[in-house]
């Protein structure tokens, strides 16, 4: 027999799917679904998964990691992915993932051109030659203690959080939401953003630093620096003059 003929437990994808999202997408999104239908990672009412790049790689050997990132990215700007953080770790950004069944359902109803019997046909045969697909992870490092479970991103909240604690006008536009929208997809939330607003305006507030009021910006915030920022210790300032003992001021 052919070593290159079916022999393992192929992936299968319904061309419709393909025609409407692309091929990789396609064979990534049905992936997904698999492995959310078997998953007991429950948050919020839904069903998540979560692995690194190297693992989910592993599902797809004939990509390169590239290919996979990049076919997995553009299945979270078209919506069919909702990722979110609920990691236990703050440093731990492993992305965990749901299917929007909504926007997917959406998507099949404007390119409808498969039967129910046909897709029941390959519902049936997937379940059949796919019980010896590699599981995702299942050491759970993780769960997020922050308070944000949104799936949205919280462009407003952000840049009203900015404006309050350093003083500004910032405008809830495109440059400022490209800067948000990069560190979100990176898996950092709501309260990174705030955390990295306040430990920069007290650093703008310490004479001793070289972070001034004029770089309380979008464009400095939230730039390449916003891991190092997050995790920057910052001292309390203490008067001049003030000393304590056993926690009282005198």
């Amino acid at each position: 027999m052919n070593n290159l003929l079916i022999s393992e437990p192929p992936l299968q994808v319904l061309p419709s799917l393909a025609k409407k999202v692309g091929l990789n997408e396609a064979i990534v999104l049905q992936q997904f679904h698999y492995w959310l239908e078997r998953s007991n990672n429950t948050r919020d009412g839904y069903r998540w998964i979560y692995n690194s790049y190297s693992k989910w790689n592993e599902q797809f050997p004939f990509w390169s990691n590239a290919t996979l990132r990049r076919t997995i990215n553009n299945l979270e700007k078209q919506g069919f992915f909702i990722t979110a953080n609920y990691n236990k770790a703050g440093f731990d950004k492993t992305k965990w993932y749901r299917i929007d069944y909504e926007r997917v359902s959406n998507a099949s109803a404007q390119n409808e051109q498969t039967s129910c019997s046909k897709c029941a046909s390959a519902s049936a045969q997937n379940e059949q030659t796919n019980t010896n697909r590699l599981p995702e992870t299942t050491t759970e490092t993780n769960n997020n203690t922050s308070d944000n479970k949104s799936d949205h991103i919280q462009y407003k909240q952000i840049i009203d959080y900015l404006n309050e604690k350093a003083g500004k006008h910032f405008k809830n536009v495109e440059s400022n939401k490209k800067l948000i929208r990069a560190r979100w997809h990176e898996g950092y939330r709501l309260d990174d953003f705030k955390k990295v607003i306040d430990n920069k305006v007290l650093d703008a507030n310490d004479a001793n630093s070289f972070f001034t009021d004029k770089y309380l910006q979008p464009s400095t915030l939230f730039g390449n620096k916003f891991d190092q920022y997050l995790n920057q210790q910052i001292k309390p300032k203490v008067e001049k003059g003030t000393k304590s003992y056993g926690g009282v001021e005198f």
